[in-house]
């Protein structure tokens, strides 16, 4: 079987040409399946769907690929169209335009006079400074302000130093409260993302008791993986993609185009410990997010094993960062509607081509 440009929508066709061993360790993690949409095309209509589709075929038989994460229940439905719709309502100034604007009024601009610190103080790193979090959304939540406003001006000694400064901001967080052991990072990057305000920042947190929900998911899940094939399930994970060419590794740093993500350009990136490598291939693919795919608004999630030990196992579980796109910042449609929070997740971009470019970059 030949396979001219692999790709999302031939997936189906890469798996059954896999070599038995590797499509076993494949298909224990994943099932894809696909169907075919078809759609009548008035005569009317024609022009603009050649205009807006490249052509009427296009529409008239789409192949939507299913891909279901069988561990996780992740599941993503893809179909290169849904990147093609037309957006009727679209801001018009420009980023630059609008950073501008925020900056004037830039609540972030002096941290010592305009947030609160935590009761363990602030922590002061060479790019950044914490503060607590004045509408909390756990006990032990605080910010790590950039001291750039511009969110996309980072350096990869700047996402260091925004990590380190985060981590040290969990030690102390638990040596004042040590019950709590599961940190959690997160940069929600502009309004697509989430960001109520522009300066950069992101959101640091401590749990007590358990980790949120979804790691905590996905932590049983790996246990449950390995209890069921004597395997480590994020070794898999890895194995799984790379064999379908969707993965690299980089001193010791496994990094995933994801082939069944929450949204558009997911990548995964995995490391045994939270080391100078890891931050930075971080940095290489946020860089890639920014220069190459030029992507400007992401969530970033990062989640390393607990602090110290806990009750439940944490066997085999490695430093796990998740980036994903949120989408073009001159739209005012969402990003994520019913079938993103109750179904699956709909996707548009192809993760093979985000392969393709994370393995130039990252060269």
């Amino acid at each position: 079987m030949v396979i001219i440009r692999p790709s999302i929508t031939n997936l189906d066709e890469i798996v059954a040409s896999l070599p038995c061993e590797e499509k076993a360790v494949f298909q224990r993690i994943y099932e894809v399946t696909t169907a075919l949409g078809e759609s009548r095309v008035p005569k009317e209509m024609e022009p603009w769907v050649r205009e807006r589709f490249g052509s009427v075929a296009a529409v008239t038989r789409q192949k939507v690929v299913r891909v279901t994460n069988l561990v996780t229940l992740e599941e993503a439905l893809f179909n290169r169209l849904r990147c093609l719709r037309p957006a009727e309502f679209r801001e018009k100034e420009s980023l630059e335009a609008q950073l501008d604007k925020a900056g004037r009024d830039d609540l972030f601009g002096s941290p010592a006079d305009t947030t609160p610190e935590d009761p363990f103080g602030r922590v002061s790193g060479k790019h950044c400074v914490t503060a607590g979090n004045i509408a909390k959304y756990d006990g032990l939540h605080g910010v790590v302000i950039y001291n750039d406003f511009h969110p996309l001006r980072f350096s990869q000694e700047q996402i260091s130093d925004y990590i380190d400064v985060g981590l040290e901001w969990a030690r102390r967080a638990h040596a004042y409260e040590p019950q709590a052991s599961y940190f959690f990072f997160i940069w929600n990057c502009l309004w697509r993302a989430g960001a109520s305000i522009q300066h950069g920042h992101a959101q640091v947190i401590l749990a007590r008791g358990r980790h949120y929900a979804r790691i905590e998911r996905l932590r049983r899940a790996s246990l449950g993986y390995r209890q069921r094939f004597d395997a480590d399930y994020f070794s898999d994970l890895f194995r799984a993609h790379d064999s379908v060419g969707c993965a690299l590794a980089k001193d010791g740093v496994r990094i995933l185009a994801h082939l069944s993500p929450f949204k558009d350009n997911e990548v995964i990136v995995l490391g045994d410990e939270l080391n100078l490598s890891f931050k930075e291939r971080l940095y290489e693919v946020l860089a890639c997010f920014r220069d190459r795919l030029g992507i400007v608004s992401f969530n970033l999630g990062l989640a390393p094993p607990p602090l110290e030990e806990t009750e439940e196992s944490w066997q085999g579980f490695p430093v796990v960062a998740w980036l994903v796109d949120r989408g073009d910042l001159g739209s005012r449609a969402s990003d994520v509607g019913g079938m993103e929070i109750y179904g699956a997740s709909v996707i548009g971009s192809d993760p093979f081509e985000l392969a393709r470019q994370l393995q130039t970059h990252l060269a």
